[in-house]
């Protein structure tokens, strides 16, 4: 089990060291890390979502156990890592949503999907679809309006109200999410070459984004912010899956389906906790150095809570 999720978690990690290596080596020019993350945020990803959403078998069943119990402990981990943010590291609140999205989003993806299809079967991966199809919009629309709540400055709320939506809309992340729904629920035949160009652009989305990561990485020192990092990823890799198990056991949800909503909830903070923060240009060095430490020590966190569940 373990060298599975070693043979996963590995490549990425090495992706994104490599990024770093190449920045911090002088092989690679500090502007150009800038442009990749621009094309990976305002395109490729949002590309990758697109064919995701568009091609999801929306009639796979959705577990409201299963899904109320992740997104409950998703919600509850991030309002409480940005209350620690804030209160104990005494960053300002703006910040501290931005370091806190990173005990909200899971790697559900990169992550998630690879180990529960290891760890539960490929026929067994509808809730855990379910669950993805979600995860995005969910994390953008709690994270976005909670920051623009705190930016309102005495706005009114229907002033606020339109900023969230404005945010929301004009997001290329969740423009490339609405438009695969969009698609799916019209029945809409996109015709094939302009699906396989689209997949050209998606399969160079994760590859292109974990790089520029790295080179993000090497600009910030890593030690400095050691005790932030990893109470972060403490939630993230702890907290939300031990909530999301609680919650499993409150709504009654049967285990062999809890398990599908702790797994996922164990994943590593995703590489849009960085990219959130990016939008608002606060925390990104905490949000970068907690995507890097989270997927590391996941090689031994998820193998614990896959032991956890195995003999539960």
């Amino acid at each position: 089990m373990l060298l599975n999720i070693l043979n996963i978690v590995a490549p990425v990690f090495l992706v994104i060291g490599a990024g770093y290596l190449y920045l911090r080596s002088g092989w690679f020019a500090d502007s150009l890390v800038d442009g990749l993350m621009k094309y990976a945020i305002q395109l490729a990803v949002p590309c990758l979502l697109f064919r995701a959403t568009s091609t999801l078998d929306l009639a796979s069943a959705f577990n409201w156990q299963i899904i109320s119990s992740f997104y409950l402990a998703a919600s509850l981990s991030f309002f409480a890592a940005c209350l620690v943010v804030w209160k104990w590291f005494r960053r300002n609140p703006e910040e501290s949503v931005a370091i806190g999205f990173a005990a909200l989003f899971s790697n559900s993806v990169l992550l998630g999907l690879p180990i529960s299809e290891r760890a539960w079967g490929v026929d067994n991966l509808s809730e855990v679809y379910a669950i993805i199809s979600l995860h995005a919009p969910f994390c953008y629309l709690l994270g976005i309006t909670l920051m623009e709540i705190i930016r309102s400055d005495g706005r009114r709320w229907p002033e606020t109200a339109r900023i969230v939506v404005a945010a929301m809309f004009s997001n290329s992340l969740m423009i490339g999410i609405g438009l695969g729904f969009a698609v799916n629920l019209s029945g809409f035949a996109v015709p094939q070459i302009v699906t396989s160009a689209v997949d050209i652009i998606s399969a160079s989305a994760l590859p292109v984004a974990l790089f520029g990561l790295g080179g993000v990485l090497a600009r910030y020192h890593f030690a400095s912010e050691l005790k932030l990092v990893a109470m972060v990823s403490l939630f993230s890799l702890v907290v939300h899956p031990a909530l999301a198990l609680l919650f499993c056991h409150l709504l009654q949800a049967d285990l062999t389906h809890a398990r599908t909503a702790v797994l996922l909830a164990a994943m590593a903070p995703g590489i849009n906790s960085y990219l959130f923060a990016s939008m608002y240009r606060q925390g990104q060095g905490v949000a970068a150095s907690t995507v890097l430490l989270g997927t590391g020590v996941s090689v031994l966190s998820v193998s614990v809570w896959l032991w956890l569940l195995s003999g539960s």
